[in-house]
């Protein structure tokens, strides 16, 4: 995949406004990047999963309306980050139309800019590891919960369009972590990641 480094056109409000399984999707191979104290951290999405209101009991909307999913209910391209177990952040970005709670949650990237700073925030841990899940993402990037409720268009963190990927090359299953959902929303493929292969070698 893109081995450039560069400055690229930045997603919008618009880009969110939409389908959230849709906006899932066509978050892959989508460049994040987050201006930590003047250095330019990036890497490209490779994995994403959609939640898609009150209906979906895998979503924390299902239980209405809340001061932690207040965020959800407001206008499209907003991020909403929230605190599992106490320890890690989990980066999501708000979809759909305002009123209708809907997001999605970024859980994996592949580094590009900034590695070593990357590195230093995540302990040490080996490239290959340092953002291939949502918590170790938000730690490489030092992405918390001052960002929830900020818009894409923040110049704390963004988005650009990052490179095009074949449709072929997007792999669907099932959502991971969600036990407490019902068997239906566990079997939903709202799971999207770029296939292994297509990573390594860009074809």
């Amino acid at each position: 995949m893109d081995s450039a480094v560069s400055s690229e056109p930045r997603l919008t409000q618009g880009f969110f406004a939409r389908d959230t399984v849709t906006v899932a999707r066509d978050l892959l191979g989508r460049r994040l990047v987050r201006n930590l104290g003047g250095e330019r951290l990036s890497g490209l999405i490779v994995e994403t999963e959609a939640y898609v209101g009150e209906s979906d009991t895998a979503c924390h909307a299902s239980r209405g309306r809340t001061p932690r999913t207040q965020v959800m209910y407001g206008p499209p391209g907003r991020y909403y980050v929230y605190l599992i177990y106490g320890i890690h952040c989990m980066l999501n970005i708000v979809t759909a139309a305002e009123g209708e709670p809907e997001a999605v949650l970024i859980r994996g990237l592949l580094p590009r800019e900034g590695v070593e700073r990357m590195r230093r925030l995540r302990g040490g841990a080996p490239s290959k590891r340092l953002a291939d899940g949502p918590g170790k993402l938000c730690q490489a990037l030092a992405v918390d919960r001052s960002l929830n409720g900020a818009p894409v268009e923040s110049d704390e963190l963004w988005l650009e369009e990052g490179v095009g990927v074949p449709p072929k090359r997007i792999l669907a299953s099932p959502r991971v972590g969600i036990g407490y959902a019902s068997e239906e929303d566990q079997q939903r493929r709202w799971r999207f990641h770029l296939d292994p292969a297509y990573i390594s070698t860009g074809r």
